[in-house]
C-alpha cells in the first residue's frame, strides 16, 4: 500500500476487532512500472491476484477469498517484506519467470535489466535468509558487516571471475 489511511484503515482494523483477521499493511516495493511488475510477481509466487490501483483488471470490490495468494511463511520488519514459500501454481511460476527472461533480453537499459534479475531471482528461489545472532548489538552488527563482505566477494569473483592463487604473493 501507497498508505494506508481512511477507508481502508477502518476495514482493517474492524476485520481484526470483528474477524479476529491477522493483517498488516505494507508499503509495495519499487515505484512505477517495476513497483507493478514486482506486484505481479508476488501474485504468481502466491497464487493471487494484483487488485486496487496497481491493477489493470481487477477492482478490490470485486475480489473474493480466493483471489487472495497464500504463503507458509511471511516475515515483516520495518524496513522489510519477506514472503517465502508461496503457495503458487508451479506452471504459472514458471510462465512468469520465462516472460521476465524475454524481457531481459530484449531490454537495453542496465539498469531495467539488474531489476528483472532481481525479480527473476526472487521467483526462483535465488534468495537466501541469513539469520545473525549475537551476545549484543554491536556483536550482531559486527557479524552482519562480515557476512556483507563476504556476499559481495562471492558476487566478485562470480562475476568477475577468479585467479587460482590470487592475493597470495
Amino acid at each position: 500500500a501507497e498508505d494506508v489511511d481512511g477507508e481502508a484503515l477502518t476495514a482493517l482494523v474492524l476485520n481484526r476487532l470483528k474477524l479476529g483477521l491477522q493483517v498488516c499493511a505494507v508499503k509495495a516495493p519499487g515505484f512505477g512500472d517495476n513497483r507493478k511488475n514486482t506486484l505481479k510477481d508476488m501474485a504468481t509466487a502466491t497464487g493471487g491476484v494484483v487488485f486496487g490501483d496497481e491493477a489493470e483488471t481487477f477492482k478490490i470490490e470485486n475480489v473474493q477469498l480466493h483471489d487472495l495468494g497464500r504463503a507458509q511463511e511471511v516475515l515483516i520488519t520495518k524496513d522489510d517484506t519477506l514472503v517465502m514459500k508461496g503457495k503458487g501454481i508451479h506452471k504459472d511460476i514458471q510462465k512468469r519467470i520465462e516472460e521476465i527472461k524475454d524481457e531481459i533480453a530484449l531490454s537495453t537499459s542496465e539498469y531495467e535489466k539488474e531489476k528483472m534479475q532481481e525479480r527473476l531471482s526472487k521467483l526462483s528461489n535465488g534468495v537466501a535468509v541469513i539469520k545473525v545472532g549475537g551476545s549484543s548489538e554491536v556483536e550482531v552488527n559486527e557479524k552482519k558487516d562480515r557476512y556483507t563482505d563476504a556476499l559481495n566477494a562471492t558476487r566478485a569473483a562470480v562475476e568477475e571471475g577468479i585467479v587460482p592463487g590470487g592475493g597470495t604473493a
